[in-house]
């Protein structure tokens, strides 16, 4: 029969299952040692790929872990044992390293694939909650990821077991990204498609609008100016005496005009403008437009080479 549970109970329950996790977090914090130092060193020293095994929930979370340290620069991927027991141990080479997680440590299929590995001379990481198991005497290091209980009600779903695993795996990359001094450039170079990648590495001309831009003349009326601005869908009208920018005039320009009491129907661009704008490259990369507008507190940017020549605009968070 379903069980009823009140809101209060709900709740209680929900903050009971992030007490037992954290507190299972907390306990290893304070008993890891040398071995993380011992595996470490070994996935340093891995001129090979880090492969990553698991079976059911164990593979779920290794899947992860493999994507994090791919993500921050270390080569890996995830290899499911039953596969490889069936020809995928053919992707290993003799220079990689494995990373074997398995709870109980006896998983029929991890074990299935280790005198192969033994055979080929592959190092082997293993993270698992018995350190008697059979995986943890075949493996040159063991990390222990045993928990006194799982915050499913029955005791039986992986759950608290496969945050601390999840978090092992993080606490290896974590001290990787920092001894390989790894860069949110180089963090770019792996992730063009992000919006990091995209800013570290797209360039201004990749993103700037250089068509249907706001011109008006130096005496164009206000009215006009509003109407530029609004049939080119900007916030702001570039001022333009010839082929050479005299300056610009934005809608925050505008609002201060307007609450002064001035004459509309008088006013012309020359009496508007910023005579001053900010400039940027086109060669200029999409993360120095971004920190030149949060500088000067502005949304928009001229893209020009050299003040007088405008090839564009550029909008913050286009």
């Amino acid at each position: 029969m379903p069980v009823l549970l009140s809101q209060e109970q709900r709740l209680e329950e929900v903050r009971n299952v992030f007490k037992i996790q954290s507190e299972a977090l907390e306990s290893h914090r304070k008993s890891l040692g040398k071995e993380y130092l011992y595996a470490l060193d070994l996935i340093k020293r891995c001129t090979g790929r880090i492969i990553v095994c698991g079976m059911g929930k164990s593979g779920h979370i290794g899947k992860k872990i493999s994507a994090t340290f791919a993500s921050v620069g270390t080569p890996s991927f995830f290899m499911h044992p039953g596969e490889a027991f069936h020809g995928d141990l053919g992707m290993i080479t003799k220079e990689d390293l494995l990373l074997l997680i398995s709870y109980s440590g006896e998983t029929d299929e991890v074990l299935k694939i280790i005198p192969s590995l033994q055979y080929f001379g592959n190092k082997i990481i293993s993270i698992t909650g018995a350190k008697d198991s059979t995986l943890a005497k075949n493996s040159d290091v063991v990390l222990d990821a045993y928990v006194k209980k799982e915050t499913c009600p029955i005791n039986l779903a992986p759950t608290t077991s496969t945050t601390l695993t999840l978090v092992i795996g993080d606490a290896l990359s974590s001290v990787l990204t920092l001894e390989k001094n790894f860069t949110p450039m180089d963090f770019a170079r792996f992730h063009p498609g992000g919006s990091l990648g995209k800013r570290l590495l797209t360039f201004v001309r990749n993103e700037m609008r250089h068509d249907n831009l706001p011109f008006v003349k130096t005496d164009t009326l206000l009215t006009d100016i509003l109407l530029v601005m609004t049939q080119t869908r900007t916030g702001l009208a570039l001022v333009m005496q010839g082929n050479i920018l005299q300056g610009v005039i934005t809608d925050g320009d505008l609002r201060r005009f307007m609450i002064s009491g001035k004459k509309v129907n008088e006013t012309i661009a020359r009496d508007l403008m910023n005579k001053n704008p900010c400039f940027i490259s086109p060669n200029a990369r999409l993360s120095e437009a971004e920190e030149l507008m949060r500088e000067k507190h502005i949304k928009w940017l001229i893209v020009s080479d050299n003040g007088n020549d405008i090839e564009g605009i550029i909008e913050w968070g286009q």
